[in-house]
């Protein structure tokens, strides 16, 4: 064989080689989550390299995780910042994944609550779901609302309305809460606040009573009557003497039957005791009650008890009388199923 042929032959094998490797290369890059569900990636700040390598195998599995991290580590300059929450959908690259990591490209995530009655339980129901800590929101909360015009922690409650929201899971906690309060102001639209004044009512009043009605009954037709009786009682000076407001002020929210020595709690939230509004709402309200208050049909009713059937259903009434027979009906009923 002469020297060309020979070089010829070389250099035939070396492309072959070439491209052999190139192929694995790409196959290597390109080589796919292969898991059946998506999975959620979360790096906190401060993540370094070896425990985002870490959480790569421990999310996607020992090959997986160390593939997209010897790309990731390739590709990322040195002080590029490791942060933030990231879905990985079956079948995307290691090198897409190690792509985002790199450009930082978070999937937001979806904040929802719901069924919130204390600062306390919606600092821990969001903070459960973003970076930051329950104190942390909960310090943010007095950074962010006076300035929108609560003039108490009590208020607070009628700054949030309960739905579903997309952030970054990095948001911090004042840009959260602000963003949050953007969503309620932009549901107090000018006639929803026209609406509340003909009732005599400011926004964060109307959430109160909105709360109020919540916790009486979990029937929604129900709620712009009740609403609407506690409006009555306000406007006529009367006390509220709403039952929830003394599970409130008491911190006991499973209390089955109101007695005497609960209605004597000394607090702004014991409306058997105080006249008016309690401070603010005793829960987060929900959009759909407050507008059932503001559209509520004007009644003449005082007065509501709890149906003896115990069907979520109340009986209402303008006439004292009445109302204490329906009272008695219902406290022999709460006897006869031994609830104290």
């Amino acid at each position: 064989m002469n020297k060309t042929k020979r070089i010829l032959l070389w250099a035939a094998a070396a492309l072959i080689f070439l491209a052999a490797a190139g192929f694995g290369a790409w196959r290597y890059v390109n080589a796919p989550y292969a898991g059946s569900e998506p999975v959620w990636l979360y790096l906190p700040r401060g993540t370094t390299r070896a425990a985002l390598a870490d959480s790569l195998r421990s999310v996607l599995g020992d090959h997986a995780g160390s593939r997209v991290a010897l790309i990731y580590n390739a590709a990322a300059k040195k002080d590029t910042p490791i942060r933030g929450a990231y879905r990985i959908d079956p079948g995307t690259s290691a090198k897409d994944i190690a792509r985002r990591l790199v450009n930082r490209r978070q999937t937001p995530v979806r904040l929802t609550f719901n069924n919130v009655r204390t600062l306390s339980q919606l600092a821990s129901r969001i903070s459960s779901q973003m970076e930051f800590s329950d104190a942390q929101f909960l310090a943010a909360l007095d950074s962010v609302l006076p300035a929108a015009g609560f003039t108490s922690a009590a208020q607070y409650p009628a700054a949030f309305l309960p739905d579903t929201y997309e952030f970054y899971w990095t948001s911090p906690a004042p840009e959260t809460i602000q963003r949050l309060l953007d969503a309620r102001n932009a549901f107090w639209s000018p006639e929803r606040r026209a609406a509340a004044r003909r009732l005599g009512l400011t926004p964060v009043q109307a959430a109160t009573i909105a709360s109020i009605a919540e916790e009486e009954t979990n029937n929604r037709p129900e709620r712009a009557t009740v609403g609407r009786l506690y409006l009555n009682r306000l406007h006529k000076g009367m006390k509220l003497q709403a039952d929830p407001t003394v599970k409130f002020a008491l911190g006991d929210f499973g209390l089955r039957r109101i007695r005497g020595e609960h209605l004597r709690v000394e607090s702004p939230y014991n409306t058997y005791r105080v006249v008016g509004l309690p401070p603010g709402p005793i829960r987060i309200a929900d959009a759909a009650t407050i507008d059932a208050l503001l559209n509520s049909r004007p009644h003449d009713w005082l007065y509501m008890c709890a149906k003896e059937d115990f069907s979520g259903t109340h009986n209402f009434t303008a006439d004292y009388s009445a109302h204490l027979a329906n009272a008695r009906r219902y406290q022999r009923a709460l006897s006869a199923r031994n609830i104290h």
